[in-house]
């Protein structure tokens, strides 16, 4: 048994000939079998190369047409091009083919028409079924491997949605990469349906849906200033930023996260890519929020989950503020008993109001040792926190923090990226402006409003000494 393989420009006359003769032969054969492969033109010079390097053929013309021989393998045995099909059909079967070369031509056209219409359908097809784009930077870091099976789980975008990643880092970082994916496709997540690692910068972000920056640098204010860390930052941003306007689809999320300069990264992306939507732009602040309320809740000994609306004010990963003024706790065990919806304040079940305004406030320093040394568990839980919530909403009710583009809200300057209470609905997020602020806090959001404009200044004065139409 064997099958007649023909393989040929769309547009190619000889093409149409030979299948038009391989097409009269399989009706007319019981044993002679036709497998037609079909190329666009601008194509065809790249797959003959590729198939005769394969196979050891010397073969330059179309069509190129070749028996698969079924008993023996597989192994494909060459026969060449229109003129010795013609001969092997006159020879074998006594048939030849009387077709003019008017009709090879219009048969030709009609094939190219054919074929365009079928990629155009593979492709809507395609644009149907296709996965989510997921794009992690310096994706060598802990968290990302924490965030891998997070994500492809089905709880953050939904059962139904299949997503692609891109775990995106330098050569050095390489064989990581190499061993993450290897790992994560081992273990057979039902809807990843590709990962893959990518070290050439230029082709990064490629039809992106959310891309999530884990960049970070190593702080060490012994060894170098703050301006020439906040100077590396900016060359990150300026890189990157570019690429996602070329690269990533109109509608990307943008998340910033990371030990470092979370809401600096998450400005600096904006400045230098002002084509993408403001709104898309966040940095996490989560971490900062679980943790605070796993301490709540071992003060208070109950369940960390029955702690809510604890709010992280300012900038993650530097000076932050967490307000616990609307902060509430459910299913709390105390005097009085509710259902499950029922809440108390917290400020009012904690009668230690010497605990409250000194050894939490002391405990920021705790807090902020505890989450940037974390190995990778708890941030990668925020970040599929968040985009949890950005495409299934938040819970009723319930505060975020989040970093996003301040407006103005609370008093705090325009242009910077802010931790602030929100929620999320319909696929966005809106600040929760009604909440009441104190006069304390206010003050406090003031001071930490002020060391992100000084930093986003320097950030500026850097990229204006490389870049000064940018800064403008």
């Amino acid at each position: 048994a064997a099958v007649a393989m023909f393989t040929g420009k769309a547009n190619c006359p000889y093409y149409a000939k030979a299948e038009l003769l391989a097409d009269y032969l399989q009706t007319n054969l019981p044993n002679f079998r036709v497998h037609k492969i079909t190329q666009h033109p601008d194509k065809w010079e790249q797959w003959l190369h590729d198939v005769c390097e394969t196979n050891g053929w010397e073969h330059r013309q179309c069509p190129i047409i070749w028996r698969e021989l079924l008993e023996r393998g597989g192994k494909g045995q060459l026969l060449g091009g229109l003129n010795e099909f013609l001969e092997y059909a006159q020879q074998y079967y006594g048939i030849t083919s009387m077709m003019l070369s008017e009709e090879m031509l219009d048969i030709a056209e009609e094939n190219l028409q054919a074929h365009l219409e079928t990629v155009k359908e593979d492709e809507e097809i395609k644009s149907l079924i296709k996965p989510m784009q997921i794009w992690i930077t310096s994706a060598s870091v802990p968290i990302c491997y924490h965030l891998i099976p997070l994500l492809a789980n089905g709880e953050v975008f939904g059962m139904t949605t299949e997503i692609s990643i891109h775990l995106l880092d330098t050569d050095q970082f390489k064989e990581i990469l190499r061993s993450i994916v290897m790992e994560a496709e081992d273990m057979a997540l039902p809807l990843l349906r590709s990962i893959s690692e990518h070290t050439k910068i230029d082709q990064a972000f490629i039809d992106a849906d959310i891309i999530i920056v884990l960049d970070d640098v190593l702080l060490n204010l012994e060894a170098q200033s703050l301006e020439n860390y906040i100077r590396e930052v900016s060359e990150i941003c300026q890189v990157y930023a570019p690429l996602i306007e070329k690269n990533a689809k109109s509608e990307v999320k943008v998340i910033s996260s990371g030990k470092t300069f979370a809401n600096l990264k998450a400005t600096l992306l904006r400045i230098y890519g002002p084509s993408i939507r403001p709104e898309n732009i966040i940095a996490i602040s989560t971490s900062w929020e679980s943790a605070a309320k796993a301490m709540l809740a071992r003060k208070l000994n109950m369940s960390a989950a029955g702690v809510k609306d604890v709010i992280v004010w300012g900038n993650i990963t530097g000076s932050n503020y967490i307000d616990l003024s609307h902060a509430k706790l459910y299913g709390y065990d105390c005097a009085i008993r509710g259902p499950p919806n029922f809440q108390r304040p917290l400020l009012n079940m904690i009668y230690d109001s010497e605990w409250v305004h000194s050894e939490l406030l002391s405990a920021q320093s705790t807090l902020s040792s505890r989450v940037s040394r974390c190995a990778g568990m708890l941030p990668a839980h925020a970040l599929a926190t968040v985009l949890r919530y950005w495409y299934q909403g938040s819970p009723s009710e319930e505060i975020i923090s989040v970093g996003i583009l301040s407006e103005g809200q609370f008093c705090i300057p325009e242009g910077i990226i802010f931790s602030m209470p929100v929620r999320f609905q319909n696929g966005n997020w809106e600040v929760m402006t009604e909440l009441e602020i104190d006069e304390t806090t206010q003050k406090v959001l003031g001071r930490l409003s002020h060391e992100l404009v000084q930093e986003k200044l320097v950030a500026l004065k850097e990229i204006n000494e490389i870049h000064p139409y940018e800064a403008e």
